[in-house]
């Protein structure tokens, strides 16, 4: 796996994390940890480029709910109580992670997950940096 940083400009600075190759047990500790590094120099709003990524385990779906966390702790939008409420009525999405281009087979795992239900999914880079 080969992990790329980019910065685009929106509202605030968007920190892009564009990944190539598979995150799953062999490879997820390595972005987990890149992007927890980028969240210690600042990153506040991540946009993760899964364009080149065609797998996503169990193991990914951990490190992105482990980088939600750590965001959330950062910068709480809610109260832990108004956001699973949120989740569950599907009006609550995380205003500072966010996935782009995920395949197919990733997107069927986010679904079955439920990270979809509150990390925003989009297929196009323009309107996923906007909605930060």
């Amino acid at each position: 796996m080969e992990i790329k940083v980019s910065t685009e400009k929106g509202a605030r600075p968007i920190t892009v994390i564009h990944v190539d190759g598979n995150i799953d047990s062999a490879s997820y500790q390595e972005f987990q940890t890149k992007a927890e590094g980028l969240i210690t120099s600042g990153a506040r709003d991540i946009l993760i480029d899964l364009t080149n990524a065609h797998f996503v385990s169990s193991a990914g779906i951990r490190a992105f709910h482990a980088l939600f966390n750590k965001l959330r702790e950062l910068s709480p939008d809610l109260s832990d109580e108004e956001m699973r409420k949120g989740i569950n009525a599907g009006t609550y999405k995380s205003p500072h992670l966010k996935l782009l281009n995920p395949s197919k087979e990733a997107m069927t795992t986010f679904e079955m997950t439920g990270i979809d239900m509150y990390i925003g999914i989009y297929t196009d880079l323009k309107k996923a940096i906007s909605s930060f």
